[in-house]
C-alpha cells in the first residue's frame, strides 16, 4: 500500500466517474459541438453567477488567460509574494502577457485591502501602470488557509474605486467554499474572473474552468487558442467534472478533518518545530534544526508513505478522495513509532 501525501492532484477516477466518462456524449469542441463541455460551462456559470464559462485543460492556463484579458504589456499585477501565478507558473505572466508582479509581503499567502491601496503605482508614466489583483483561495505555500471574505469585500471596494480588475486563481476554492460554508455566488459576485480547478480536490483528471461576465470573457476562446489549448472531443473530460460536481464536493469536509487529525499527532512528536493552522486539507510543518529534511522524507518514503520538502526543514502533506480511512491510519502509526532523529 503506498500513501502518497504529495499532492491532491494525484487522485485517480474512481469506477463511477470513469463510467460518466465512457457514456459521454461528445463532439468537436473546436467547432463548439461538445454538448458535455457545453453543459459543464453553462452550469459552472450558472454556479457562480456569470455570463461565461470556459473549460481549459489546466488551471495555470485559466489563469494566464485571465491575466491577458485584464493587462496589455507593460503593465502590473498585484499578487502576494506566495502567488501561485508568480512562483509556480514558469514566470507565465512576463512571457505570455508582458507584465510585471508587485508583490506584498502578505501572511499565509493572504493580504489587506490597505496593502492593496499601498502597492497601486502613482499614475507618472515612469511607472507600471497597475491593472489588475489577484488572490489566491485557499493558499498553497499558506498551507492551505482561507481568507476572510470581508477582507475580500475590502479589496473589491479598492479595485472598484481605482478602476483595477479582480481575479481569484481558485485552484482549491471548492476547499475554501466548503470550510468556510459559503457559496460560489458570494465569490461570483465578487470577482470579475476566477479560475476553478476540477484536478485537485474534486478528483477529475484534467481540467480547469475559467469564469467571467461576457465583456471580460469575450476574448477567452482565442487566447486559449493561442496558448494552444483547444481540445476537440474533451467532453470524456466534462463528464468527469459534472460527475465530480455533483459528488465531490461535500467530502472535502473529509479531507480537512483528516488533516487536522495529522497535524494533531505531529504535534506531539519532539522533532517538529512548527506546524502552520491547519484549516483545510494541506499540512505545512517544520522540523527541528537538528533533523535532516531529506533523511526525514526518505525515511517516509522506505515505509510507502511519500510526501515532499519544501526547503528549510519545511514539508507538506495533502490529503485527498484517495487516501482513505486505512491509510490514515497507518500514516498515524508510523509517525508515532519511527524514529526519525
Amino acid at each position: 500500500m503506498i500513501i502518497d501525501l504529495r499532492s491532491d492532484t494525484v487522485t485517480k477516477p474512481c469506477p463511477q466517474m470513469l463510467d460518466a466518462m465512457m457514456q459521454a456524449r461528445v463532439g468537436d469542441d473546436v467547432f463548439g459541438e461538445d454538448p458535455m463541455v457545453k453543459q459543464l460551462e453553462q452550469r459552472i456559470a450558472t454556479m457562480f453567477g456569470k455570463e461565461k464559462a470556459l473549460f481549459f485543460p489546466s488551471g495555470t492556463m485559466a489563469n494566464q488567460t485571465a491575466i491577458k484579458l485584464h493587462t496589455i504589456p507593460g503593465e502590473q499585477v498585484i499578487c502576494d509574494k506566495f502567488a501561485h501565478i508568480y512562483n509556480y507558473e514558469s514566470g507565465g505572466a512576463s512571457f505570455n502577457s508582458g507584465v510585471s508582479c508587485k508583490l506584498i509581503d502578505g501572511n499565509k499567502g493572504m493580504f489587506t485591502a490597505e496593502q492593496v491601496l499601498e502597492s497601486i503605482n502613482p499614475p507618472d508614466y515612469w511607472y507600471a501602470k497597475t491593472s489588475l489583483v489577484e488572490i489566491e483561495n485557499t493558499t498553497n505555500k499558506g498551507g492551505g488557509s482561507c481568507w476572510d471574505f470581508n477582507e475580500i469585500l475590502k479589496i473589491r471596494k479598492v479595485c472598484v474605486n481605482h478602476e483595477l480588475g479582480f481575479h481569484l486563481d481558485g485552484a482549491r476554492i471548492w476547499n475554501a467554499i466548503v470550510a468556510k460554508n459559503e457559496t460560489t455566488k458570494q465569490y461570483g459576485e465578487v470577482f470579475d474572473t476566477i479560475s476553478v480547478c476540477l484536478s485537485k480536490g474534486l478528483g477529475c483528471p484534467v481540467g480547469s474552468v475559467l469564469v467571467g461576465d461576457g465583456a471580460i470573457m469575450k476574448n477567452a476562446i482565442r487566447i486559449r487558442k493561442i496558448f494552444g489549448g483547444n481540445m476537440r472531443q474533451a467532453g470524456y473530460l466534462a463528464a468527469a467534472a459534472l460527475y465530480a460536481l455533483d459528488n465531490n464536493i461535500e467530502r472535502l469536509a473529509e479531507d480537512h478533518k483528516k488533516a487536522k487529525e495529522i497535524g494533531e499527532t505531529l504535534a506531539k512528536l519532539s522533532i517538529i518545530r512548527t506546524i502552520e493552522p491547519i484549516e483545510t486539507n494541506i499540512v505545512i510543518f517544520e522540523l527541528n534544526t537538528d533533523i535532516n529534511e531529506i533523511g526525514f522524507v526518505k525515511k517516509l518514503a522506505n515505509k510507502n508513505i511519500q510526501i515532499i520538502g519544501m526547503g528549510g526543514r519545511k514539508l507538506r502533506m495533502v490529503t485527498h478522495m484517495d487516501y482513505n480511512n486505512e491509510m490514515h491510519e497507518r500514516l498515524m502509526q508510523v509517525l508515532k513509532e519511527t524514529k526519525f532523529d
